[in-house]
């Protein structure tokens, strides 16, 4: 869920979707040599198919920067109906931030703009148990990241900056929410093994309990922008998530309970039952049963669903909606059998409810969760982005500093480092001319479209196409990007040094008086 300044994250595939089997380590050295294989293989959605969906999207988005998502549409519902919603994001302060990150800072400030609660962290802890970096050093970059954050926009009253070491609420949190975690998953998401430190193991606790907080007190959708290979962490607080839950609902169409698989296969026998039911008004469960094995190529889905509806005889087939006991105590479930209005049917674990839709059910088992003691957290949700590629070609590494530009470069060091870039451009200008260059393929045209052009969409589709059509030659272009990363890093240092006094005034703590430099941790291999 954090923001490295290490080597990027590490990715590989041989470029065919879903080929070689990919591995997300959030402290590894990584890149992506094709995004898609991360859609099959662990069920990241392509962010095009909800870009519609949201209000005046971000430029990043618009270009497929932000290439994925987890569960995005209720972020995006919540922005246009005008409901409470969350970002948050989290920096590992290992270095300096660099346009890398600006990334990152750049989407926790427009999803701030659009109306949403926004916390940005300092993965304080996690930076010394797995990076090994002493308090001091972590000190000095903490206050680099937030000066850098406050100078792009961040808006402090509107939000909620902070230190996982001295947020005692976060850290509760994670005390909470590491009964609902198990080492066999951290074997399985993580590798950790019997070298693995125990303080290392407790910041990735600590990284789920950063992504949840937001909710503590009101859920709410959230949003964590990140880029893919902080995915495992957010596939382990989703689980976590769940499991803290008091209550689970779902769609049902009898006393019985049918599984994932089955439940389509039933919903399309009451479409149905006006095709085999003697009275559609009160099709019976054995005359689904029939009707599937009749009509319905023969699985194993298809079979269990049948044998179930044929178990549960002549009861009438009739939605509702089920509301299930996951772990709530018995005072709880006496709340909801009671908050449940309308015709309803009381089980040992189970209140079937017939007067409410599912999005009802959801958000009453939740108030009523919230309201005996529980958390009642929404899953979070996740927006990825694109590696930057290394301006040296290659990733982007913090121990290359030419391969990156960092936002405290000097903005004459910042010019030349773009000047000395690689490009996608063709060996001569002739060739240049008649092949066209390779857009697709340049770190130089990158910063145009994550960073330099900002919201112009227009600047970096004709950067785009005079490349790809030979019009643009790269002594001009590097020339052009490199005045505009001067400018930019003119500016942005200007707004750090007028953020000095905001960040003075704050409620965060750029300084540590913890003991331990002497025994600063090993970073685990």
């Amino acid at each position: 869920m954090t923001e490295d300044t290490s080597d990027d994250a590490t990715v590989e595939t041989d470029g065919a979707a879903g080929a070689d089997e990919t591995t997300l380590d959030p402290w590894g050295s990584v890149t992506v040599e094709d995004y898609r294989s991360l859609f099959a293989e662990f069920g990241i959605e392509s962010f095009d198919e909800v870009l519609s969906e949201v209000p005046d999207p971000h430029y990043l988005m618009r270009r497929g920067v932000i290439f994925g998502h987890r569960d995005y549409r209720r972020v995006a519902r919540a922005m246009r109906d005008d409901d409470p919603f969350a970002v948050l994001s989290g920096f590992m302060p290992t270095g300096d931030p660099h346009i890398g990150h600006k990334l990152v800072f750049d989407e926790i400030i427009w999803h701030q703009a659009q109306g949403g609660d926004a916390y940005a962290l300092i993965a304080d802890l996690e930076a010394h148990s797995a990076r090994g970096l002493s308090w001091t050093e972590i000190d000095e970059h903490t206050r680099d990241y937030l000066l850098s954050l406050l100078a792009l926009g961040f808006d402090p009253d509107e939000g909620e900056l902070y230190r996982q070491s001295t947020n005692r609420g976060l850290q509760d949190l994670a005390f909470e929410l590491g009964s609902s975690a198990r080492f066999s998953e951290f074997e399985s998401i993580y590798g950790f093994d019997g070298e693995t430190s125990v303080s290392h193991m407790a910041s990735v606790v600590t990284q789920i309990a950063d992504i949840l907080y937001p909710q503590v007190g009101e859920p709410k959708p959230t949003v964590v922008p990140v880029g893919p290979d902080q995915d495992p962490h957010m596939r382990l607080a989703r689980d976590v998530a769940a499991r803290t839950r008091y209550f689970k609902t779902t769609e049902a169409f009898a006393s019985v309970e049918f599984a994932a698989e089955e439940q389509p296969l039933v919903a399309d026998a009451h479409d149905h039952r006006a095709e085999f039911a003697d009275d559609p008004d009160r099709p019976r469960c054995v005359e689904a049963a029939d009707w599937l094995r009749e009509t319905h190529e023969q699985t194993a889905a298809r079979e269990s669903a049948a044998e179930t509806l044929a178990n549960a005889g002549r009861e009438p087939l009739r939605p509702r909606t089920r509301i299930l006991v996951r772990s709530a105590p018995d005072a709880a479930f006496e709340a909801l059998v009671e908050a449940v209005e309308g015709e309803k049917r009381v089980y040992d674990g189970h209140v079937d409810a017939f007067d409410l839709s599912l999005d009802e059910a959801d958000r009453l088992a939740r108030e009523i969760e919230v309201a005996e003691g529980g958390f009642g957290f929404v899953a979070p949700s996740s927006v990825y982005h694109r590696f930057m590629t290394g301006l040296t070609g290659g990733k982007m590494s913090s121990s290359v500093p030419a391969s990156h530009i960092s936002l405290l470069d000097d903005p004459e060091d910042g010019y030349d480092k773009v000047q000395s870039a690689a490009t996608g451009g063709r060996d001569t200008a002739e060739a240049q001319r008649e092949l066209g260059g390779e857009p697709d393929e340049c770190p130089v045209y990158e910063l145009y479209a994550y960073l330099l052009a900002a919201d112009d969409d227009d600047l970096a589709t004709r950067v785009y196409e005079e490349c790809a059509g030979g019009e643009r030659l790269c002594g001009g272009c590097k020339e052009q990007a490199a005045t505009l990363m001067r400018e930019f890093l003119e500016d942005h240092q200007e707004k750090r040094a007028e953020a000095e006094e905001l960040l003075a005034d704050l409620d965060v703590s750029v300084e540590t008086d913890r003991v331990g430099d002497g025994l600063v941790p090993a970073a685990d291999e």
